[in-house]
């Protein structure tokens, strides 16, 4: 499968990436099958949530073993450097691995937001310790609707992110 570099990482990413979205609501069996199959085609970067329902219970037990096989991003929507920490964390134990490659602050969709997650106590102080710590090595920003372009490029006078990554949702052209 074809790969190209993903942002300012080294990565070379599949052009595919898996997205445990699909993991919402899920068997264990199922999630079993599926990784199978993800398996079998070479895809190597997953992308993950807490708010994915039973995402990251159902890859725990993949990613375990199967780790070193997958450039693996997650994301927070929470907006305060303690919650983000904790819940940063609480990932990492759930899906049984010691590092992100790529930590996202999402579904930033204002300015307002912005401003929360890059304040002083924000979110984007948490993500920045946790790469201190070696948890993270790389930083990115999800979002969507139409404000994202200028949410964006503001996001990117505040802090050198890695990954921008965004969607242009309920749009008439």
């Amino acid at each position: 499968m074809e790969k190209r570099r993903f942002g300012r990482t080294e990565h070379q990413s599949t052009v595919a990436v898996f997205g445990t979205a699909a993991f919402y609501e899920i068997s264990q069996s199922r999630a079993d099958e599926v990784m199978e199959y993800i398996l079998s085609t070479e895809i190597n970067h997953i992308d993950i949530a807490p708010g994915y329902g039973q995402a990251e219970e159902r890859m725990g037990p993949w990613l375990a073993k199967e780790r070193e096989r997958f450039f693996l991003g997650c994301k927070t929507q929470e907006r305060t450097k303690k919650s983000a920490a904790k819940e940063l964390r609480l990932s990492l134990e759930i899906l049984q691995v010691y590092h992100f490659d790529l930590f996202q602050l999402h579904a930033v969709t204002s300015m307002d937001e912005l401003d929360q997650v890059t304040t002083k106590g924000g979110a984007l102080e948490a993500i920045l310790e946790a790469k201190e710590e070696g948890l993270v090595q790389h930083i990115g920003i999800t979002g969507h609707g139409l404000e994202a372009p200028k949410v964006f490029l503001e996001a990117l006078s505040r802090f050198d992110f890695d990954s921008v990554l965004f969607l242009l949702d309920n749009i008439s052209i």
